[in-house]
């Protein structure tokens, strides 16, 4: 299923997504990846949506990635007696761990580990932000705050702590649990929520013995400001600017965002940009003019994927959510300012063979009448070089891993194949020109750019790079075995 645009489209799956009719109708319209919420669903639910996906995988023939995201630690106040308060400012309020219902006056806490953390001084943020409370005095079961914003504090409502690092692991008993299932069941990209350090993906990634591809969720202070320590043991990112922007003033955000998108695509990592891209239409057939702006900067800024949260899972109008993305996609990178910027955002890397080889097919093939680049890949190394080099053609990616062609699913302009073990270089030229042309890219008069690495079938040893015609019989006539 040939796209028509380079970014890819990340549809989450919940309540108003579930049947395989409306999955299918969710690929066919746009997206490339599913996203399975670990915060919701049990997990007989979670493999039912995972067989249905991979059922319209096959009867479509259309390689389709999956990423289960897991909750992380939720961090939330205990219960009142009356089921909320109304908070003013400048009242005092206690936090402890007293196994109380809670007043007026004080609530549960029941995260040791917080007030181990606190300092005078500290902000804690409850309700999504809606409530600023700042910590005047604690100790290792309390903490006496000034309501800074006040607002109705009401049953086990979240609280986020910008301004320290807590000695929370990434991953919960529940996290545990859910990343043993989903791993087991065959997911391509396990997303971990909270990130604050390298450590929580190096534990994740001990966890998951290879079986899927680890992305970090950055939507805490500390994650980024040890972004690049995460991103170095980080497989790909996601931009989670829901508790980011609740932890962080909103106007941080955007430079973040922009910020970490450059870093990713230098590192040549996939990046999703996420929450709230389309949100009036969970109940709206249209979106604000805003929202399709920030989908656009998204895209203008390079980015491999966006995201769609509630807008799929449960709202009232998935399939014209997707559509949507997928045509502002569309519009954005056939204007020319586009071009422009990702060419002008492009960093010159050029550490490897590799790196070389596919900086020249992208230069080869923006100055000459090259229809698309095909790279032979074994684990996405290759595609994932020549998708940071973000050209003007799009990228066949062939390679005999299923795996790998589901995980490459999330990166910028990949159209994956899949192919059978190759053992001469005519060989693979000559399945790159079948899939160019099966694919709609080129016809026999065209010629394609090919990438690949002698041996075969060996991760890291992209060497070669080939100009070739789409006439097999050229290829035949003119190829050495």
């Amino acid at each position: 299923m040939r796209r028509l645009r380079s970014v890819k489209i990340v549809a989450t799956l919940g309540p108003a997504s579930s049947t395989y009719e409306m999955i299918r109708a969710l690929h066919e319209a746009g997206a490339d990846v599913f996203r399975l919420n670990m915060s919701h669903g049990s997990h007989s639910e979670i493999a039912e949506r995972h067989a249905i996906i991979r059922q319209v995988e096959k009867d479509l023939d259309s390689t389709i990635g999956i990423l289960a995201d897991l909750q992380g630690p939720k961090l939330r106040v205990g219960v009142f007696a009356n089921g909320e308060e109304e908070l003013v400012e400048g009242a005092s309020f206690r936090l402890d761990l007293a196994d109380e219902e809670g007043s007026i006056s004080r609530v549960t806490l029941p995260h040791p580990e917080i007030f181990a953390a606190l300092e005078p001084g500290a902000h804690l943020l409850v309700n999504d932000g809606k409530i600023r409370l700042k910590v005047e005095a604690c100790g290792k079961d309390f903490a006496d705050c000034s309501v800074v914003t006040g607002g109705t504090i009401s049953n086990r409502k979240g609280v986020n702590v910008p301004d320290v690092v807590l000695p929370l692991a990434a991953l919960s008993e529940k996290d545990r649990g859910d990343l043993e299932f989903v791993a087991d069941l065959g997911v391509d990209w396990l997303a971990l929520s909270f990130v604050q350090r390298a450590q929580d993906v190096i534990e994740a990634r001990e966890l998951c013995k290879g079986r899927a591809a680890i992305l970090s969720k950055i939507e805490k202070p500390a994650g980024v400001k040890a972004f690049d320590e995460i991103l170095e043991v980080s497989d790909g990112i996601m931009v989670a600017r829901g508790d980011l922007g609740v932890e962080l003033p909103v106007q941080n955000v955007p430079p973040i965002q922009k910020r970490l998108i450059r870093r990713c695509r230098a590192a040549a990592k996939p990046v999703i940009v996420a929450t709230q891209m389309l949100e009036s239409m969970i109940e709206s057939p249209m979106p604000t003019r805003a929202e399709v702006s920030d989908v656009a900067t998204a895209i203008y800024e390079g980015s491999d994927a966006i995201m769609l949260s509630a807008e799929s899972a449960a709202g009232d109008y998935p399939i014209e959510a997707v559509t949507t993305m997928n045509n502002v996609a569309i519009e954005v990178e056939s204007d020319p300012t586009y071009t422009e910027i990702i060419e002008a955002s492009r960093a010159a890397k050029r550490a490897t063979v590799a790196d070389g080889i596919v900086a020249a097919a992208r230069e080869i093939a923006e100055t000459t009448d090259i229809k698309a680049i095909c790279c032979f890949t074994s684990s996405g190394t290759t595609a994932l070089l020549t998708a940071r080099e973000r050209p003007r053609v799009p990228i066949i990616a062939m390679t005999n891993s299923v795996k790998t062609a589901r995980r490459l699913a999330l990166t910028w302009g990949t159209k994956c194949v899949i192919t059978g073990e190759l053992e001469r270089f005519k060989q693979a030229v000559v399945n790159a020109a079948r899939a160019a042309r099966s694919g709609g890219y080129a016809d026999s008069n065209d010629q394609i750019l090919v990438t690949a690495g002698v041996p075969f079938n060996t991760p890291g040893t992209t060497n070669i790079l080939r100009v070739a015609p789409c006439d097999e019989r050229m290829i035949y006539n003119t190829d050495p075995e």
